[in-house]
């Protein structure tokens, strides 16, 4: 059977240290009809160097490059309009795929008859270690859960394009994967949640993820100028989030 035509999107800032791990896991994938589209938000090490000597051996491997600084959201949307794959991959520039990751989930999404879906995955550091932490799947995501505590591993996630078609990232500096789940979850009612681990997240230090404080006021936008969510609804979910991360539930 033809293997359809997976696009991969990574957008990039400043990933040098760790963009060829990220590239070789995708090099590895026992499934090989993919296309890997990274839209560089004008990095100021030499990511661009080190992507473009993948791409001069592996015609598959796309680098383009933002006219000026735009942010993550800008530099997914790119990719994403470039895209010409039946399904749609997502992996952030300092993730690492296992794998059998695209086989497993494609084959996983056909047999089930899902559009939109994403897998299990575990945490490791800097340098690769393992931290013994596994980020579980829930059977499927709504709406309403994912605005809840968004229970979705964004280097997991895969759609049908065929089935959905194309999306426009919100133009949000932080929290824009959640964003664009959930303007995606307005045609497609869930994510399915594979139980597999397929993924490796990594943790850094100094990540935007790690500077909680500041995604408060990113949280309250995405809820109430996005989602456009009643100023009680919208308190309620940045409040609950806050909890979540007061107490290291999440």
């Amino acid at each position: 059977m033809t293997q359809k035509l997976v696009s991969i999107i990574t957008p990039t800032y400043n990933c040098a240290k760790f963009i060829a791990r990220t590239l070789d896991s995708v090099q590895a994938q026992t499934y090989q009809n993919w296309e890997m589209i990274i839209v560089d938000d004008r990095s100021q090490d030499n990511t661009k160097e080190i992507v473009e000597e993948y791409s001069k051996n592996d015609a598959r491997i796309q680098y383009h490059l933002l006219d000026e600084n735009s942010g993550a959201a800008v530099a997914r949307t790119t990719a994403m309009k470039l895209a010409k794959g039946a399904y749609m991959a997502f992996l952030d520039s300092d993730d690492i795929w296992l794998p059998e990751k695209l086989e497993k989930q494609i084959a996983w999404m056909e047999e089930n008859d899902y559009a939109f879906s994403c897998t299990a995955y575990e945490q490791i550091d800097e340098d690769d270690v393992l931290l013994g932490k596994k980020i579980k799947t829930i059977k499927k995501t709504s709406y309403n859960r994912l605005l809840l505590d968004c229970p979705v591993g964004n280097s997991t996630v895969m759609y049908n394009v065929e089935k959905m078609g194309k999306f426009e990232v919100p133009n949000i500096r932080k929290r824009n994967d959640d964003a664009l789940w959930l303007q995606m979850l307005k045609k497609e009612k869930y994510i399915w949640g594979m139980p597999d681990v397929l993924m490796h997240y990594r943790i850094r230090k100094n990540s935007l993820s790690n500077k909680k404080l500041q995604l408060i006021k990113y949280h309250w936008y995405l809820y109430r100028k996005i989602e456009h969510l009643n100023i009680f609804r919208s308190a309620f979910h940045v409040c609950y989030w806050c909890f979540l991360k007061l107490f290291k539930i999440k």
